[in-house]
């Protein structure tokens, strides 16, 4: 088991890729934590996993600094520590730039990328007093190409790449290393939404000619958490069946 003894908090793991990457950890042995904005949800996406391994859930809204600062001390002062911290946490509000609105802005850079910061600092400091630390930040093929109707979060989720890359400047010398998944369109529950003329289109472009799996995704979330992936630092590992090229 790869990430036997390590502790794991995956952001927006109450459904759809946070959950496969939360699966995905407790199959290889971690003590995983997730977190969701929704209390409901995140109880029973971790009574439903449990029988899978140690999992538990704790509802956090993750673009609030100081709720988030209090849930991660909580969760760091009963396990010791966050070995692993996936940011997964993200939403959508899209429209073309001529009828974007402020509110719809806003809400998502402060959810895709204030989110991630905000994470990101409150366990940083015991990964660092730790001597180590996998920082690993969810982005998107949107990061690369851009996506029409999506200014807000084409922007959060090129902008939590560079987040890593800075972190992985600043970190590594102290064991922390910090990398970015981008994936492609990938069959969870917020994808399933976009019609399906446009996602015919989508699977047209990608030259596998299908959407990914969020297995595909949470496995590639596996590999950099590892000791496998150690001298990973500052990457962006596409899991997009080559739409990015």
């Amino acid at each position: 088991m790869r990430l036997k003894n390590k502790v794991a908090v995956v952001t927006g793991g109450a459904r759809g890729l946070g959950k496969a990457i939360a699966q995905a950890f407790l199959a290889e042995g971690a003590t995983v934590v997730i977190t969701d904005i929704n209390e409901d949800s995140v109880r029973q996406t971790a009574e439903e996993l449990s029988a899978a391994g140690t999992v538990e859930g704790v509802s956090m809204d993750v673009s609030q600094f100081d709720g988030v600062q209090r849930g991660m001390a909580g969760i760091i002062e009963k396990h010791g520590r966050v070995d692993i911290l996936v940011n997964n946490a993200g939403i959508t509000a899209d429209a073309q730039l001529v009828k974007m609105t402020e509110a719809q802005f806003d809400t998502v850079i402060a959810v895709n990328l204030k989110g991630v910061f905000c994470c990101t600092k409150a366990v940083v400091g015991s990964m660092i007093e730790k001597g180590y630390g996998r920082i690993i930040n969810i982005s998107s093929v949107t990061a690369h190409n851009g996506n029409f109707g999506q200014t807000n979060y084409a922007a959060t989720k090129a902008g939590v790449i560079s987040m890593a890359q800075t972190w992985a400047k600043e970190l590594g010398k102290k064991g922390v290393t910090a990398n970015a998944v981008a994936p492609g369109y990938t069959a969870t529950e917020m994808v399933q939404k976009v019609p399906e003329k446009i996602l015919d289109s989508i699977t047209a472009k990608t030259p596998v000619r299908r959407l990914g799996m969020p297995e595909e995704i949470a496995a590639a979330c596996v590999y950099l958490a590892s000791d496998e992936a150690a001298f990973v630092n500052g990457a962006v590992l596409k899991v997009d069946g080559g739409l990015a090229l």
